[in-house]
């Protein structure tokens, strides 16, 4: 009886706490047992985003993109990125092995970027700049710290809120959380961060998964689709899967991880908006820089092996072309085509 009051509270703590939106996607770190790690992400929306595959290289002049007062710099490093309604870096890795992967969180408050009187960066540019400046979690979280720019967040296509908190990974181990709530940065800095959802805001996540981890996941896990369930099932997962030095097995450890909390193509709750049907899964190996891509309507993965691309400077930026859901297979990097980059979201 007690067990089974237990399950029903968490339920209800669950419910309780997830907030809607209109994104679920999930993000998990997994450490082989040599020490490298990969990180896994799903990306649920409720329409296709569009998104396609770039490569950025080092030397690159950038700017926040949102008129007069933007932030500008040049690259240091080269990088693969996925993008967003071609108008937002999504994830990516760069050449220095600096993962990062943005997910929708509905309660983001970026603040008044007016009142701030600082250089101001389109949220559709907060990942790029992470990547085209940073080599390490700690380099990123010592200096955004300091909060060298003001969020500008316009809507997103379809009117829906461009709201989103931040994943960084690197090939240490290291892991870090970044989120705007009511203005301000708040960071949660450490290794054991290893998976992310979207709502509730992160230390409420953790608060969540500790009544799962007490009832243990061989017994019972949640089974929605809501963010809270998908964060205690990863979470369970990931760490009763065994690490493992086979790259392949690996790989393939973390692509049924984030299968797992997949979410069936088609599926929609119109009373619960943050379900929505997973578009695409994405798996970075930082160590040996490569990062596999499983759109759903691809009948196979194929994959980018960063050190292929052209990240000198003076090189071009270059897009491999995903509209019209290509059918393809294996490594890729020579189907990239130089392109005129996307322009950051702006009003």
């Amino acid at each position: 009886m007690k067990k089974a009051f237990a399950y029903w509270l968490a339920a209800g703590v669950a419910l309780a706490l997830t907030n809607t939106g209109a994104e679920a996607c999930t993000r998990v770190l997994y450490g082989t047992a040599d020490k490298n790690y990969i990180v896994g992400r799903t990306m649920d929306w409720d329409v296709d985003p569009r998104t396609n595959l770039w490569s950025f290289p080092r030397g690159m002049a950038r700017d926040g993109g949102v008129g007069p007062g933007s932030i500008k710099w040049t690259s240091k490093y080269g990088s693969l990125a996925a993008d967003f309604y071609d108008a937002a870096t999504a994830e990516g890795m760069n050449e220095a092995g600096l993962a990062v992967n943005l997910l929708y969180l509905a309660e983001a408050e970026y603040g008044d970027p007016k009142a701030s009187r600082k250089p101001l960066l389109s949220v559709g540019g907060w990942a790029q700049y992470v990547l085209d400046n940073y080599a390490t979690v700690a380099d990123a979280v010592k200096a955004l710290q300091k909060e060298p720019f003001a969020i500008v967040a316009p809507d997103l296509p379809g009117g829906v809120k461009a709201a989103s908190h931040m994943a960084l990974a690197d090939g240490s181990g290291d892991s870090a959380i970044l989120e705007y709530l009511g203005g301000k940065l708040v960071i949660h800095h450490n290794p054991k961060y290893t998976v992310m959802t979207n709502s509730p805001p992160f230390d409420q996540q953790l608060a969540l998964d500790s009544y799962w981890v007490e009832i243990g996941g061989s017994n019972f896990l949640p089974g929605t689709h809501r963010a809270s369930d998908r964060f205690a099932r990863a979470n369970w997962n990931l760490n009763a899967t065994p690490k493992v030095d086979d790259r392949r097995v690996a790989i393939a450890s973390v692509f049924s991880i984030v299968r797992n909390i997949s979410v069936p193509l088609g599926v929609s709750t119109p009373q619960e908006p943050n379900i929505a049907s997973t578009r695409w899964r994405s798996v970075t190996d930082i160590k040996d820089r490569l990062y596999y891509f499983e759109p759903t309507l691809n009948p196979s993965i194929f994959w980018v092996d960063l050190t292929k691309l052209k990240l000198e400077p003076g090189a071009k930026p270059a897009k491999l072309d995903l509209s019209g859901n290509p059918i393809l297979s294996g490594e890729v990097s020579d189907k990239f085509v130089p392109t005129e980059p996307f322009k950051f979201l702006s009003h």
